[in-house]
């Protein structure tokens, strides 16, 4: 279709494109008929096409980025209906510009090539660059002596470990892991209760060293520990040792490669590492809990830097924690606890489900302490070799459950203060009743660790867990 004699054009070209390279004579042409009509816009050599002289030097690659080119050559015809082509087709070409005779000598089609704002990593350069607009978070300008990390350091941006310096780059390619956008909001943070963009999120999840593809799984944390019922605010004023654990569910897990195996709950690996970190610096940063600010933890635990795993699906007879909380086993699920260290529990000799079921039970009976019942929900950690001795003999999660309550069923009588020798203990009033060691939807199993070893473990709970302080929650990730 011929062009409107109103309308302007813009060629973006590269020198080191052949194709390019091909169509000199095309734009040599244009140029003539075009005149001021034309912009030639050169990303790489200025030296190409230098008898043309509507060429404009794209370097920089604003008016690339700008125009979204991804191949050249690339002609855009601007007029009440924009339209563009790439490549070289020449019947095509003809009819877009109207000039029957342009590249009549040329073969007849040629592919283009890719932009130069295609190169790896560029598109979050460009955008950090050319669309400023998109990040809101105020801009730290170091002195040109300052070393950007120790700076993070200085400015209380840190857990006590190094963190990646949050460049408008790596914010920008932090955010291309999501379709949300930067503004929105995802929540109050606690304890200064501040508005908490996806924005802010990135700039922790970069700090605390995540890749893109862990975002959607770190928004989904922020999301469930900003839940009511988490009591994110009460876990960080206590004086107790808990922090938020996170537990993930489902394809998502094993897309970003965590590890639910040996040493799940260790070092070693980036997701589980850098997700729970990715919390913890923004309930930090962003809702100012800080060590000997608001949190005034008497001792707290090192997972108060991480606590993040992935949990072991492989039996498809065994129900996960996300399925538990009313889930499928095709979704990607985050529960946040709010838990403490590692106790372990070491059975290597019972081969019987109402064996290790006892075992168990007797080292949960430690929750907290001995003497405090209903006080703590908690979390077991169930080792593969564990679960087999449990379903090779026919039992289900819930059937270890049912028989941990009921071993640890307990007269009153001799948990009230002063039994035993022990002033700590439950309240007088008590002493007539049976008491549970949990309360209902107290004692959460989730399987993980490594095929060898019978060692499972216990994540004790906050103390002021259930109605009355923090319940585990779970977050869908999208």
């Amino acid at each position: 279709m011929p062009s409107s004699t109103a309308a302007s054009y813009s060629l973006f070209l590269k020198k080191s494109c052949p194709t390019c390279e091909l169509i000199g004579p095309v734009a040599k042409l244009l140029s003539e008929h075009l005149g001021s009509r034309l912009s030639v816009y050169i990303q790489d050599d200025m030296s190409f096409l230098e008898g043309i002289a509507q060429r404009i030097d794209d370097g920089e690659l604003e008016q690339s980025y700008r125009q979204n080119i991804e191949i050249v050559p690339t002609l855009i015809r601007h007029d009440e209906d924009e339209q563009r082509i790439v490549g070289w087709d020449k019947q095509q070409w003809q009819d877009f510009t109207g000039i029957p005779e342009l590249g009549a000598e040329l073969i007849d089609f040629k592919p283009g090539c890719g932009s130069l704002t295609e190169d790896p990593g560029m598109a979050e350069k460009l955008a950090a660059k050319f669309n400023s607009q998109k990040l809101k978070a105020r801009r730290i300008q170091l002195a040109n002596a300052e070393d950007d990390m120790e700076a993070c350091f200085d400015r209380g941006w840190s857990d006590g470990l190094p963190v990646v310096p949050p460049t408008p780059v790596r914010v920008m390619r932090m955010l291309a892991g999501t379709e949300l956008e930067a503004d929105e909001l995802i929540g109050i943070v606690p304890p200064d209760n501040i508005p908490c963009s996806v924005e802010k999120v990135a700039i922790n999840a970069v700090m605390a060293g995540c890749k893109p593809e862990y975002f959607p799984t770190v928004v989904a944390v922020v999301r469930a520990a900003l839940q009511d019922r988490f009591c994110m605010h009460g876990l960080l004023c206590t004086t107790y040792f808990s922090s938020p654990v996170v537990i993930v569910n489902g394809p998502e897990s094993r897309h970003i490669g965590m590890n639910s195996g040996g040493n799940a709950l260790g070092q070693g690996n980036r997701a589980n590492a850098t997700i729970g970190r990715a919390l913890q610096l923004l309930i930090r940063n962003v809702g100012g809990g800080k060590p000997g600010g608001i949190d005034r933890a008497t001792l707290g635990n090192p997972g108060k830097y991480t606590f993040c795993f992935a949990e072991d699906e492989s039996d498809d007879a065994w129900s996960t924690l996300a399925m538990d909380q009313g889930y499928s086993r095709e979704e990607s699920v985050v529960s946040l606890f709010a838990g403490d260290g590692v106790q372990p529990i070491l059975d290597q000799l019972s081969r019987t489900p109402e064996s290790l079921a006892k075992s168990m039970a007797s080292s949960l009976r430690s929750v907290v302490h001995v003497k405090k019942f209903g006080l703590a929900d908690a979390v077991l950690v169930v080792c593969p070799e564990h679960r087999q001795v449990l379903r090779t003999n026919g039992w289900h999660k819930q059937d270890l459950l049912q028989a941990i309550h009921d071993e640890l069923v307990t007269p009153g009588a001799d948990l009230v203060s002063g039994t035993g020798g022990i002033a700590e203990g439950m309240p007088d009033r008590l002493k007539d009743k049976l008491l549970s060691k949990f309360r209902d939807d107290g004692l959460h199993i989730v399987t993980a660790g490594g095929t060898a070893g019978m060692f499972s473990a216990i994540i004790s709970g906050w103390v002021a867990s259930g109605e009355r302080g923090s319940q585990l929650v779970s977050q869908r990730i999208q």
